[in-house]
């Protein structure tokens, strides 16, 4: 039922995944007061073809742009347009790439200058589940590990989870089964098997859980409009653990630097 991969297929997957990282890593120099968002996705696009990949997200459904950019109360799936960035905004950015038959597919949220300490601290913890999550990304695991430790973390300093939308299977799709909820029961769900490459990305929200979408078909929104914080990976399940094939370092270098 799942596509396991070979470790020849795996390391093509790595090479879109660090694609994606470096795409992201272009993205974050742009990340300023008074940039439009539109402008971000364009640069992102030319960064993608000029390496020899294809936007995995642009066309995919019938969407438009090469990145989903949500900002604030923004969960996901934002469409980049002439918005501008602000000061205090949190700025989540998705970007897939399909590369050599195999896609990537990794988000990172951004902090625009003097982000409030409450938000500044949802940014952080999501980061956290993520990482909390991956660390149950092994072979005799089971999905519901990984969601349990992302929900645990969340809730536990007081975040809620988004549970209508999830992680997945990635590989000559972007998206494959299995679903990867951020909630759970430890020991429930698909086994976790070797060579199983999934898509792990808490979206955690400051206040409530509810969410709603916009009438462009694409946008989420939480229900209250507090805001919301977005981190992806894509790994692959092997018996010592997660191999992760994005990157986030090459991301954070820009960002340390801005």
């Amino acid at each position: 039922m799942f596509q396991i991969k070979s470790d020849e297929e795996i390391e093509l997957l790595r090479q879109s995944n660090l694609l994606v990282s470096a795409t992201l890593a272009a993205t974050a120099g742009m990340m300023k007061p008074g940039v439009t968002t539109g402008s971000i996705d364009r640069l992102a696009e030319e960064f993608i073809r000029d390496h020899g990949g294809i936007p995995g997200f642009k066309g995919y459904h019938a969407y438009p742009a090469t990145l989903c950019i949500s900002i604030n109360d923004q969960v996901v799936h934002g469409i980049p347009s002439a918005r501008v960035l602000r000061d205090g905004d949190i700025v989540s950015v998705d970007c897939g790439v399909l590369l050599n038959g195999f896609n990537g597919d990794s988000a990172y949220t951004f902090m625009i200058g003097d982000v409030p300490a409450d938000v500044r601290k949802l940014v952080r913890i999501t980061k956290e589940c993520l990482y909390l999550g991956i660390e149950k990304a092994r072979s005799g695991n089971r999905v519901g590990d990984i969601g349990s430790a992302v929900q645990k973390h969340a809730e536990s300093n007081g975040f809620s989870i988004v549970r209508e939308m999830v992680g997945h299977g990635v590989g000559r799709s972007l998206h494959e089964p299995p679903e990867v909820p951020n909630y759970g029961k430890p020991g429930t769900g698909p086994a976790l098997q070797t060579g199983l490459t999934i898509a792990i990305e808490p979206m955690i929200n400051l206040g409530k859980r509810h969410i709603y979408q916009e009438r462009d078909g694409w946008t989420i929104r939480t229900a209250d409009h507090k805001p919301s914080a977005h981190f992806e990976h894509t790994v692959a399940i092997r018996e010592y653990g997660a191999d992760i094939l994005s990157d986030f370092s090459v991301i954070e270098e820009v960002v340390c630097k801005q």
